[in-house]
């Protein structure tokens, strides 16, 4: 006799998000759902196909699909002659990439034991990319290779659309019109296809619910989706389904086709927890006044988007931790696809996602989809809440790493999380993205790292002060600067995102971009990058006032999809040109070679010469005052390991009564030389301002302290032995 699950909601990312931690959606929502006693069952579908297709039944039927050997590329020729050695070695490459057979890496790395087709090719880049990795890294980024090579042949051969972390892509991006996905679904079934509704109807004979929910957070997601709900409404008719996330908050806004409607019956528009609640409440007690939040549904046979709830959206402190119980987690895989470092985070080990708060708390870039409640709607979590939420993910899920997914990560509360992880002496890795601005201090820094932050991603965007103003980025190149390498000598890794193509932007613009952002890479302040074209959405400032940015829209009727909207710069310059040689000298840059190469030699067309001093970001970065006194800032004290030794000098200059104190740091250790009463009061000052006290004394407090017993407060705290404290980490002004 089968057994059932039996829960009301079946929650299901479609194929294909990320291969090597769960898209973090779907837990969110079962975590809200706990909280009002709703049972539901979530699944990665994407992983269940990549792990029933990379298997050796799966590359059987790979291999047995008929194609015309004389028709196809010589690579091809070649992956299909070693389709044995395939078949003996799937099991065994996804074992390892699973982390379940690290011994493998040996094997791997021999060179002799997978088989290698034309994604091999890049090896002679191997020790060169690979140098400063371990053999497991070495061995994780040849079994992506051999991955890639099947991925290849199945491309070629056997289904176009395929992709590791997406499919059918093209069909949801920026689709003005539903014709060309409506005429696919209408289609055969594709090969992947087979794989993703097999598994799906085993999900639903096991959970039997009455409402199908799919997040759908990418284009790569839109296809399969469509595909499943269109399976259920033919063979599971009673079952409802609904669609939400990143995909129809951004892209569905506008939706009228009502096609789109004989696949799902809802769909829901950006924080899900409440108009999922509400349609729950609808599905599975159904009555005349139906209440909705948000939800696009067809009434009177026509799209109607109904909001007539008058409830308030949860605030961040009620939706509960997310919970990732159902989803597999020991069966992703951690693959690494090239040798960026920051992009191996991305690929690489298993992350818990959350967020420190809702929105960004800047919400001001022009670029960006700022109108929308995701970004404008800007709501942080308390520091308390969000550590509980980390150790009770520690505990349900075993990992300690953790991915902050925040649009901009707000500083004084990443402070407030690393003095809250440090004071309960939790052991955590976690990295996010952030805002380059002033507050990032050395000091800060510092706090972060030593409390777990690995690294962080933030945009510089176009490294240019005019174009930075016009997307009111509120910082400029100096700052960024500034700030890369105040997390850099903390030991953060730093990653900049990077844009060309902003609209009114020079071709002189383009080529002093480059220079900064070749400077900041030279200085050892950048550790990684990544250039991305611009792309004017509908929702930003740009798409909402194209003219006030000197663009013209290609205006199309919008019957399902809309986001990226095709326009025309009025300074005429072809951006897409640049590219390449944007791509090509970055690679150059993160591997720290061929600083000296005059920029000129990354194009194959004429560029002018760069206008920026080739000292720019040196000169930038000369040190601020050191002595300045901010009495409102905080002070943290972060040892107790100090030995205090009373002494005596005889020397010339100084005789008399001193202290030694002696602190005993993780990795070094500091001596310091006090007049007795003094360290005396250092030592008391310390003891009453741990770590562990979260009532935390601002400078201008012991100023206020010190001179009850002493003079000059300011002449105590810049001298040499409190410097070297504070250079060492001992004392952190915040």
């Amino acid at each position: 006799m089968k057994n059932f699950l039996l829960k009301d909601l079946l929650l299901i990312t479609p194929p294909f998000t990320q291969l090597n931690t769960p898209y973090p959606a779907t837990a969110y929502i079962k975590g809200f759902l706990n909280t009002k006693d709703i049972s539901s069952y979530q699944t990665d579908l994407g992983l269940d196909v990549i792990l029933e297709l990379f298997s050796r039944n799966g590359i059987e039927k790979i291999f047995n699909t008929e194609i015309d050997l004389q028709e196809i590329s010589e690579n091809s020729q070649r992956i299909y002659a070693l389709r044995e050695e395939y078949l003996k070695t799937i099991d065994q490459v996804i074992h390892f990439l699973q982390g379940k057979n690290p011994t493998l890496a040996r094997q791997i790395c021999s060179m002799n034991f997978l088989p290698e087709a034309s994604r091999f090719n890049q090896l002679d880049d191997m020790d060169f990319a690979f140098g400063n990795m371990g053999l497991q890294d070495k061995a994780k980024h040849l079994a992506t290779l051999y991955l890639e090579d099947i991925s290849d042949y199945i491309i070629e051969n056997i289904d176009a659309d395929f992709g590791f972390s997406r499919y059918a892509e093209r069909l949801g991006k920026s689709a003005n019109s539903f014709d060309e996905l409506y005429l696919k679904l209408s289609g055969d079934q594709t090969f992947i296809d087979y794989f993703t509704l097999k598994i799906l109807q085993e999900k639903l004979e096991l959970v039997q619910p009455k409402l199908v929910c799919f997040s759908i957070p990418f284009p790569g997601n839109l296809y399969a989706g469509f595909r499943c709900a269109q399976f259920i409404k033919k063979h599971y008719p009673h079952i409802k389904t609904a669609m939400g996330g990143g995909f129809p908050n951004t892209e569905l806004r506008e939706v009228k086709d009502q096609r789109v409607f004989e696949f799902f019956d809802f769909i829901t528009l950006d924080d899900g927890e409440l108009p999922l609640e509400l349609l729950c409440s609808n599905v599975l007690h159904p009555s005349e006044e139906a209440e909705y939040k948000r939800t696009f549904l067809i009434e009177n046979q026509k799209v109607t988007y109904k909001n007539n709830s008058k409830r308030h959206d949860y605030k961040q402190a009620d939706i509960g931790t997310p919970d990732y119980t159902d989803l597999q987690l020991d069966r992703y895989i951690s693959v690494i696809e090239i040798a960026n470092p920051m992009h191996s985070l991305w690929s690489d080990g298993r992350w818990n996602k959350l967020t420190m708060a809702h929105g960004c708390y800047w919400g001001k870039c022009t670029f960006c989809d700022i109108s929308l409640d995701y970004i404008k709607i800007y709501e942080p979590i308390s520091a308390k809440i969000l550590v509980d939420r980390m150790e009770e993910l520690i505990k349900t899920t075993g990992e300690t790493g953790f991915h902050f997914v925040d649009e901009a990560a707000p500083p004084a509360l990443m402070r407030e999380v690393a003095l809250e992880i440090l004071r309960r002496n939790l052991v955590v890795t976690w990295w996010t993205n952030i805002r380059f601005e002033k507050s990032f201090s050395r000091d800060l820094c510092y706090l972060l790292k030593i409390s777990g932050c690995v690294a962080v991603s933030g945009g510089l965007e176009v490294a240019s002060d005019r174009l930075l103003q016009l997307i009111d980025k509120g910082v400029s190149v100096e700052q960024v600067a500034r700030v890369t390498r105040n997390l850099t000598e903390a030991g953060i890794m730093v990653h900049a995102y990077l844009m060309y193509g902003y609209p009114t932007q020079t071709v002189q613009e383009t080529v002093d971009s480059l220079e900064m952002v070749r400077q900041m890479f030279e200085m050892g302040i950048l550790q990684s990058g990544f250039w991305h074209q611009f792309a004017m959405t509908a929702h930003s400032p740009v798409g909402i006032n194209p003219e006030k940015f000197g663009v013209t829209p290609i205006k199309e009727e919008i019957l399902f999809a809309n986001n990226d909207i095709d326009f025309k710069d009025k300074t005429g310059v072809d951006h897409n040109k640049f590219s390449f040689g944007l791509k090509k000298s970055l690679f150059n840059y993160m591997h720290g070679i061929n600083f000296e190469f005059p920029l000129q030699d990354w194009f194959d067309f004429k560029i002018p010469r760069t206008q920026v001093h080739p000292d720019h970001i040196h000169d930038c970065l000369l040190d601020e005052n050191q002595f300045g006194f901010k009495g409102n800032s905080k002070v943290v004290f972060l040892t107790k390991n100090v030995i205090a030794e009373n002494r005596i000098k005889n020397k010339k200059k100084y005789s008399g009564p001193y202290t030694l104190l002696t602190f005993h740091l993780k990795t070094n250790i500091v001596k310091i030389d006090l007049e007795q009463d003094k360290a005396e009061w250092l030592m008391k000052v310390l003891e009453e301002n741990s770590i562990e006290n979260p009532k935390k004394v601002t400078a201008q407090q012991l100023k206020n302290q010190f001179e009850e017993n002493f003079e000059d407060f300011e002449l105590f705290w810049f001298s040499k032995p409190m410097q070297q404290l504070k250079e060492n980490g001992v004392i952190l002004s915040l």
